[in-house]
Order: structure tokens, then sequence, then C-alpha cells
């Protein structure tokens, strides 16, 4: 009979290890100020609201469809197999170039403001039902958000867990990966608007000019997790 201790023991790892997954996803600056302008205009608990629902409702889809759909896919993704540690390193890989991109971007003295900061006031001017289909696209399509929706996926199925607990596990990454837009939402909700909108407009300045380098290095440290991950997969294979 399994040890309750040890089975208490590796769900409470997973749902770290998940937990984890899910705080990287969030960390999407695009997402953040996006929501960041939508509480600092018109309707902004409905329409921001509706913003992070849309995001708790695509990464539990998301979940669901690899755990479901692609469930063959993912048969094989014990530690320490081909499948598992393949993705591991190709993940390791994307996540290190990505990361040092970024960071190469900051380092080269500019003051310009990133990119994405100028599509944020288009995206705010789309009618909602189009701004929550945009924003579940750009959720998924992430190359690092992809790699780390599979791995997941994998590691929910490897667990071997009932279907309630694999519920609960799907629920805790959904819910940790909706943190940082959560924040701000339960802080204009609870303290009214007098007193957080100030605070919303410098967290918004400050995202745009941290986002890209807190992205880098968030990056590069999944990176060499999973890295460390393929190479323990390659001994254990």
């Amino acid at each position: 009979m399994a040890d309750p201790g040890s089975a208490s023991q590796g769900l409470g790892a997973l749902l770290g290890e998940l937990a984890a997954f899910g705080l990287a996803i969030g960390f999407s600056p695009l997402h953040i100020g996006l929501l960041l302008l939508l509480l600092l205009g018109p309707r902004p608990l409905q329409r921001g609201g509706w913003f992070v629902a849309g995001w708790l409702i695509t990464a539990v889809l998301v979940v669901t469809l690899l755990t479901t759909a692609g469930h063959g896919l993912f048969l094989g993704m014990e530690k320490g197999s081909s499948h598992r540690t393949g993705l591991d390193l190709v993940a390791a890989g994307v996540l290190l170039g990505l990361g040092m991109k970024e960071l190469l971007n900051k380092g080269d003295g500019s003051a310009e403001p990133p990119g994405w900061t100028r599509k944020l006031d288009q995206f705010c001017a789309m009618p909602l039902p189009l701004l929550l289909a945009v924003s579940a696209a750009l959720e998924v399509v992430r190359p690092d958000a992809l790699f780390l929706f599979t791995k997941t996926a994998g590691s929910l199925l490897a667990a071997g867990l009932g279907t309630g607990t694999e519920l609960l596990a799907t629920g805790v990454f959904s819910l940790v990966s909706a943190s940082l837009l959560l924040m701000p939402l339960l802080a204009l909700l609870l303290a009214g608007p007098e007193r957080v909108l100030a605070l919303l407009e410098r967290g918004k300045q400050w995202l745009f000019a941290k986002g890209d380098l807190l992205v880098g290095l968030v990056s590069v440290a999944l990176a060499f997790y999973l890295g460390w991950q393929g190479i323990e997969g390659l001994h254990l294979g």
C-alpha cells in the first residue's frame, strides 16, 4: 500500500512545480500592461474582470486539452524518458535564447520603451470580445508559454493522479498563472479607485521600464532549471 506521507510529499512537489510554471507563464508584461490600462480606463472592474477571467479560462482549457486530446503524446513523459528529456532540453535552449535576447536588448543603453508597449492602446480600443480573443491567442502562442503548458500537462499525466486531484492541480496552476493579474484587479476592487489609481499608474511606468529585463531573467532561470532536468533525464534514461 502506498505511503500516505510519500503521496502527500509527491503531490506537494508537483503543485510546487506547477505553481512555478504558472508564475512564469503569468509574467507577461504585455498582458499585465494591458490590464493596467484597462483598470485606468472606463468601466475598469467590468473590463478588467472579464480580461482576467479570460486568462483563467484559457489556461484551464489549454491544460485540459493537452491532458485529454493530447494524452497519447504524453504517455511516455515520465522522468528520464526520451520524450520528456527531449522536451526539457529543447525548451531550455529556446528559453535561454529568448532570455539572452531580452537581456542584451536591455543592455544596449536604449531609452526607448519596448515595442509591445506601443500596441497596448490599439488593444484597449478593441471591442471586449475581440480583445479577449486576442489576449487568449497571445497567452498561448508565446514560445515560452507553449513549452510550459506542455510541461505542465506532461507532469500531470506522468503523476498518474485521480480525476479530482488532477482538476485540483490544474486549478492551482491556473490561479497561480493569473496571480499577477488578479492582484491589481483585487486591489482596485477592495481599496477603490481613489487609493489605487496612482499606484497602478506608477506600476505601469515601472513595468514599461523593467518588464523586458525581468522576462529575460525569468527565461534564463527557467532555461537553467529545464536544462538541469534534461541532463538529469539523460542520466536516468
